[in-house]
């Protein structure tokens, strides 16, 4: 599993100049199946996207995230070896 942790580098009002087509990337996203959950921080500094799949799939989405194409935010790449989840979050194992 991969935590996406996006940090904006510009205003939010930049952000949400961007936030339609940066969500028309997220629903892709999960239509390909790639992310499992994601949400804004708080305070709205960015956001978090838990993903799964081929670090080097997951680099190049990012990389064509509107957001990332913009300038508007940068993304943190993490991977976790998730082993033990609570009850009924067993997909997020490995």
């Amino acid at each position: 599993m991969f935590i996406l942790s996006l940090t904006y580098v510009k205003s939010t009002e930049e952000a949400d100049r961007f936030m339609a087509p940066h969500m028309d990337w997220v629903n892709v996203g999960y239509d390909r199946g790639m992310f499992l959950a994601s949400g804004r921080k708080n305070p709205r500094t960015g956001g978090l996207i838990l993903a799964r799949g081929e670090r080097a799939e997951l680099e190049a989405y990012v990389a064509a995230d509107p957001f990332t194409v913009e300038g508007v935010a940068v993304y943190e790449v993490t991977e976790v070896a998730v082993t033990r989840t609570a009850s009924g979050l067993e997909a997020l194992k490995d």
